[in-house]
């Protein structure tokens, strides 16, 4: 079982105690719901703040898009995209920050730049070299799991045994992770909805989220403005799946997410403080 507190700077991460925010900050032309609102470094840095004042406990900075069918950009691009932001909110804020990439490079520099926590949608996968910095930095990971990439990864949801499966790919890396020198303390998991994840294998992992809670560390959970949520609603347009994702939500918390990862902050800063009331 993990060490159920965090520490970043001045911010204390209780797990358990209540859910935490982390807003979304999507500095992509590309991304499914938000590409291109935040391109402008004055944009990212007020949608942060804004996101800061409505109750985000980390921000979540992403120059990659990760939706079904993305391509990869340059190792350069990625840096130009991210950094500028992260110097910028650093500028005005010390908030927890978060840096949303695979590569080392990335993680590295943002790092230098004040960034606080890696989230690697690829569980350490794609370059196994994220260990060793994390191990060398201290700095947490979030794990999320993930088959092939965001141009295979809706052609690999052939599962015998989702959950099993899922536990499995996590035992993996963080064994492979403790044996670089990582801490407990340093990891968080991600179950990955919607990546190399069908309508129903999405459902079957909410409703069975505390199965990875007997893994013993924090559970950070996406849905936000999913496209099954958008199955479910009728609704194609993503930005108009907002309390759909807040049921989502709702539910998570009380299936014990310690972190859920958003768009609309305000509204599931809402949700999850009257579920924490009720929940916990």
């Amino acid at each position: 079982m993990t060490d159920f507190s965090l520490n970043i700077k001045n911010y204390r991460f209780n797990w358990g105690q209540r859910t935490y925010i982390m807003g979304i900050l999507n500095v992509t032309p590309d991304s499914f719901s938000d590409g291109g609102d935040y391109q402008q470094i004055n944009q990212a840095v007020k949608q942060a703040l804004y996101m800061i004042e409505n109750g985000a406990d980390i921000i979540d900075i992403g120059g990659q898009s990760t939706r079904p069918g993305a391509l990869q950009i340059s190792l350069e691009e990625e840096l130009q995209r991210v950094i500028p932001v992260i110097e910028a909110i650093r500028a005005k804020s010390d908030h927890p920050i978060s840096i949303d990439t695979t590569r080392v490079a990335v993680a590295r520099e943002a790092m230098a730049k004040g960034a606080d926590f890696i989230n690697d949608i690829s569980g350490g996968t794609f370059e196994p070299k994220m260990f060793d910095f994390v191990a060398e930095s201290g700095k947490p990971i979030i794990l999320m799991h993930l088959r092939g990439n965001p141009q295979t990864m809706q052609s690999l949801t052939d599962y015998n045994d989702l959950m099993g499966e899922i536990k499995e790919f996590f035992t993996i890396q963080i064994n492979y992770a403790f044996s670089k020198g990582v801490s407990s303390r340093q990891i968080i998991l991600d179950p990955g909805i919607g990546f190399a994840k069908n309508y129903q294998q999405n459902i079957t992992i909410l409703q069975n989220i505390d199965q990875l809670k007997t893994l013993g560390f924090p559970l950070l959970i996406g849905t936000s403005r999913k496209s099954f949520i958008g199955e479910i609603l009728q609704e194609k347009d993503p930005k108009k799946r907002v309390w759909g994702t807040g049921a989502t939500c709702y539910h998570a918390i009380v299936k014990g997410a310690d972190i859920l990862r958003v768009h609309d902050v305000a509204e599931m800063s809402q949700v999850a403080k009257v579920a924490d009331i009720l929940n916990r």
